[in-house]
């Protein structure tokens, strides 16, 4: 579906379900350099059991139109801005990666808007080597290179897609390289300016899970623990063999975290 936040177009797909009113809302976040399409299972499956499921593109971000925004404070105001052009007052998030702090951050600035928080790939800082984020800005392509060698564990390298014949790596360079100019350098400078996540944490009164993989080298499941020992109640899950991208590494497996933490509607 498409919505219009800020006079540009805003695309969330729906797990291929129209919105009903009374159902609860989840909204999915994707992170840096992606768009909706890495919810494709997760999302569907919430949509088929009782909740109005949007996997949201960020602005310059797959379908939405408009700049990309370059502070996650900017990107958490756009988010609450889009809930309510979808008529979503409330609603649970699940973000992953850049999208799990904007996640976060909303929890931490609107506690009665948000009723359950699912943070995937995600820890207490989220630094951004320098020579990534020189590569983003200057020679893109080597910077899609970089982030889909450090992104997946040795598994998903050797094949390990447990769809037959499907490129686990060679997709996610592919999705990487549909960004626009700009988008994907954007993102990971304001992951590399967020420096929030204490103070932050501290303010979330809603329940939350942290899904890590125990061989994600860009978020390493120690930091992730850091990060849940800040939020009130919150309980990490963390998935073997996994690295950073594990909707498409594990996607069973955390789909089943999300179905513990969310639960079916209907």
């Amino acid at each position: 579906m498409h919505l219009t936040v800020d006079a540009e177009k805003v695309y969330a797909a729906t797990g291929g379900r129209s919105l009903e009113p009374g159902k609860p809302t989840i909204a999915f976040i994707h992170g840096a350099g992606l768009d909706h399409t890495c919810w494709q299972m997760q999302s569907r499956w919430f949509a088929w059991h009782g909740w109005n499921a949007l996997a949201l593109d960020l602005p310059a971000h797959g379908r939405s139109g408009g700049a990309p925004l370059t502070s996650i404070e900017a990107m958490v105001a756009w988010l609450f801005r889009v809930l309510d052009a979808a008529g979503a007052p409330k609603a649970s998030l699940v973000g992953h990666s850049m999208g799990a702090v904007i996640a976060l951050e909303a929890a931490a600035t609107a506690p009665d808007r948000i009723e359950r928080l699912g943070l995937l790939g995600v820890s207490s800082a989220m630094p951004v080597h320098p020579s990534l984020l020189s590569a983003a800005r200057d020679t893109p392509d080597k910077a899609y290179d970089m982030m889909t060698g450090w992104c997946f564990a040795a598994p998903a390298k050797i094949g390990g897609n447990r769809a037959s014949g499907m490129w686990m790596t060679g997709a996610a360079r592919a999705l990487l390289g549909q960004g626009r100019d700009g988008a994907l350098a954007a993102d990971l400078a304001a992951c590399n300016a967020w420096t929030t996540a204490t103070a932050s944490a501290a303010r979330i009164s809603a329940p939350t899970v942290l899904v890590l993989g125990d061989s994600d080298v860009m978020t390493p499941a120690k930091k992730g623990r850091e990060l849940a020992a800040l939020v009130p109640g919150a309980r990490c899950e963390i998935l073997s063999r996994c690295g950073h991208m594990m909707m498409q590494e594990r996607p069973d497996e955390t789909l089943d975290a999300l179905i513990r933490h969310f639960g079916p509607r209907a």
